[in-house]
């Protein structure tokens, strides 16, 4: 599918010429599917160039331009790859942000080992303190990341507590939310977490493999938080295989209490989802808060 190319989308061909040092006509632009919150779009110049566009309106920048942070980050560390960063900016009408086009592949066992050892690297880099030093969104929910140093504090108010807030809003009240947020520090009793990188957004639609069969993930909501809730979200919606865990598990083992927090760490999400979407996600995560109720003393 090809679209007519708008006089405004001259302002990105020049964002990628100042970039890349070299001049950049865009000769077709196509839609991409698969994205609910941006415009994807693969651009081409007549030398055979090409690069991944995001859109947005001109309020998402600040958010392009953390994601670009947050790529960057993760290329810093050497383990993990992400598509590089070109260019991020705004036309008269939207914001934008240009990556690196990485042409994709299928998924086979040796590949998804190498994305379960590669996320263990990543995830054994010990960083600082817990939060970030940008706040993001998580889809197009703003997602605080204040530096902090107590990582259940910073679940609860910055995670669990700022959906529930958000719900709220949308007239949705769940049944032991105090109750579970009053007790979090009980599903880590023994469990003492180090701040790691995480890619914040770690589900089957943002991992994928190159023509070679390679992995790269996408699409990050990065910020300085428990490994467990990166692996949590890999649950959630499927798309990585038994050879995925078999490989982080033997490259960075994890905590006998993943299994409860698995629960607590994807209620983030279902809220989001919620938050997002609405529908049957509410249930969802009302099932989920009932679950880790039962299990307090």
């Amino acid at each position: 599918m090809s679209s007519s190319l708008s006089p405004t989308y001259d302002s990105v061909a020049e964002a990628i010429a100042e970039s890349t040092g070299s001049a950049f006509a865009i000769s077709r632009r196509t839609a991409l599917g698969g994205g609910c919150i941006n415009q994807a779009f693969k651009i081409e110049s007549s030398d055979g160039r090409e690069f991944f566009v995001k859109e947005n309106d001109l309020s998402f920048l600040p958010y392009f331009s953390a994601e670009a942070q947050a790529l960057e980050e993760i290329h810093q560390t050497q383990t993990i790859r992400v598509p590089r960063v070109v260019s991020s900016g705004k036309t008269s009408s939207n914001s934008f942000l240009v990556l690196e086009y990485l042409r994709e592949g299928s998924s086979h066992k040796a590949g998804q080992r190498e994305l379960g050892r590669k996320l263990a690297e990543l995830h054994a880099i010990e960083q600082a303190f817990w939060g970030w030093h940008l706040d993001n969104c998580i889809g197009a929910t703003p997602q605080p990341n204040p530096k902090t140093g107590n990582w259940v504090d910073f679940y609860r108010e910055s995670r669990l507590l700022h959906q529930f807030k958000l719900a709220e809003r949308r007239g949705a009240i769940f049944a032991k939310a105090n109750l579970l947020l009053d007790h979090l520090d009980f599903f880590f009793e023994g469990y003492a977490p180090k701040p790691s990188l995480l890619h914040g957004d770690l589900w089957g639609g943002n991992a994928s493999f190159d023509a070679n069969g390679d992995p790269f993930v996408f699409d990050p909501a990065s910020y300085y938080g428990d490994r467990e809730a990166d692996l949590a979200f890999t649950y959630m919606f499927g798309g990585f295989s038994t050879p995925f865990y078999e490989a982080y598990e033997e490259c960075h083992p994890l905590h006998p209490g993943f299994k409860t927090r698995k629960i607590l760490y994807n209620l983030y999400h279902e809220l989001n989802h919620y938050n997002l979407f609405g529908g049957g996600y509410a249930n969802s995560a009302q099932e989920s808060m009932s679950k880790l109720a039962n299990l307090l003393p």
